[in-house]
C-alpha cells in the first residue's frame, strides 16, 4: 500500500506539466514574375496575344516548380505561390504539389505579395526584374510600365522586389532567394542585401538579352533556394527606418492632379505625389489602388 501514494503523486506531477508543443513546420512563400524567367525579352513571350506565351507560360510554372520542390527538400512544410505576373493567371497550376496553395488574379491584398503574413518563415522571388528607373534591366518597370516611372520608400528607389521585401518585413519574413537577369539581382541586392541569386540572363537592353536555357535556370534555381533557407536565420527582413513616407512619379501630369484633391497625399511635383501611410500593408493597399482603380470599373 506504500506505493500507491507514491503512484499518485507521480500521475500528478505528470498531469501538471505544461504540454510539449508540436514544432512548427517550415512555411515558404514563393512569388513569381515572368519577366525574369529564362529567356523571356519582349512581350511576345509576356501575355496571351505573344506568340509564345504558351510555351513561356510553361517554362515560368517549371521554374516555380523548381522552387516548391527544392523548399520542399528543405523542410518546408507548407508553400504559397503567388502568381504575380500579368493578370495573375500565368502558372500551370495542376502541375504543383496537390499541398501547395496559389494565388491567382488581381486586385487582391499585398499584390505580389498576397497571402503572406506572420506566420510564414522566407520569402523567395523567381523572375523577378528591374525598376523602371534602371537604365538596365530587360522589360524593367515598377508596377506599371504604361504609367509609372518612379517609386520611392523613404528616398530609396524601389523595384517591385525591394518594395516586396519591405511588405514580407513588416510581417518580419526575409527574403533569402531571388532569380532574374542580372540589373534585378544587382538592384535588389543593393537594398535588400547579399541574398541567394540565379542569374537568368545578362541584359543587353530593354528587350534583348543573353540568356541561359530554361532547364539551366531550373537546375540552379533548387540550390539556390536550399542554400537561402538554410541561411534564414542570419537574414535580416528588410524594413525602412523611420515612418514611412512613399512618392509615386507618374508619366502624366493628370493622375497626381487627381490623387492629390485626396487628403492623404501631397503634390510634390507636376507628376509626383507623396503620401505615409501607416505600415507597408496600408502602403501596399494605396498602390493598389492608384494601380487597379478605373471610373468605369465593370463586372
Amino acid at each position: 500500500m506504500r506505493r500507491l501514494p507514491i503512484l499518485i503523486a507521480a500521475v500528478l506531477c505528470l498531469a501538471i506539466q505544461p504540454a510539449r508543443t508540436q514544432p512548427r513546420g517550415l512555411k515558404v512563400h514563393i512569388s513569381v514574375d515572368m519577366e525574369g524567367i529564362a529567356g523571356v525579352v519582349t512581350g511576345d513571350q509576356l501575355g496571351p496575344s505573344g506568340f509564345e506565351y504558351g510555351r513561356f507560360r510553361e517554362f515560368m510554372t517549371r521554374e516555380a516548380l523548381a522552387a516548391v520542390t527544392a523548399a520542399k527538400e528543405a523542410g518546408a512544410t507548407e508553400i504559397v505561390v503567388a502568381d504575380s505576373h500579368g493578370n495573375g493567371e500565368n502558372l500551370l497550376i495542376e502541375q504543383f504539389p496537390p499541398d501547395v496553395k496559389i494565388v491567382r488574379a488581381w486586385p487582391r491584398p499585398l499584390e505580389m505579395m498576397g497571402g503572406i503574413d506572420q506566420t510564414f518563415d522566407a520569402a523567395i522571388y523567381i523572375g523577378y526584374h528591374a525598376s523602371t528607373t534602371n537604365p538596365s534591366g530587360v522589360r524593367a518597370h515598377t508596377f506599371s510600365s504604361a504609367t509609372l516611372t518612379k517609386v520611392t520608400l523613404n528616398g530609396v528607389e524601389m523595384s517591385e522586389g525591394s518594395w516586396n521585401a519591405a511588405i514580407a518585413g513588416h510581417f518580419n519574413v526575409p527574403v533569402v532567394m531571388v532569380s532574374g537577369d542580372d540589373a534585378a539581382l544587382a538592384e535588389i541586392r543593393k537594398v535588400v542585401g547579399p541574398i541567394e541569386g540565379v542569374e537568368s540572363k545578362k541584359t543587353l537592353g530593354f528587350h534583348s538579352a543573353v540568356t541561359l536555357t530554361p532547364a539551366a535556370v531550373q537546375a540552379l534555381i533548387g540550390p539556390a533556394v536550399k542554400t537561402g533557407l538554410s541561411k534564414r536565420a542570419t537574414l535580416k527582413p528588410y524594413k525602412p527606418q523611420g515612418a514611412l513616407v512613399v512618392d509615386v512619379t507618374f508619366k502624366h501630369y493628370l493622375p497626381a492632379e487627381v490623387l492629390a484633391y485626396l487628403p492623404m497625399f501631397e503634390r510634390s511635383s507636376a507628376h509626383s505625389v507623396r503620401f505615409r501611410p501607416k505600415d507597408m500593408v496600408e502602403a501596399a493597399a494605396v498602390m493598389q489602388f492608384i494601380g487597379e482603380y478605373r471610373p468605369d470599373l465593370a463586372p
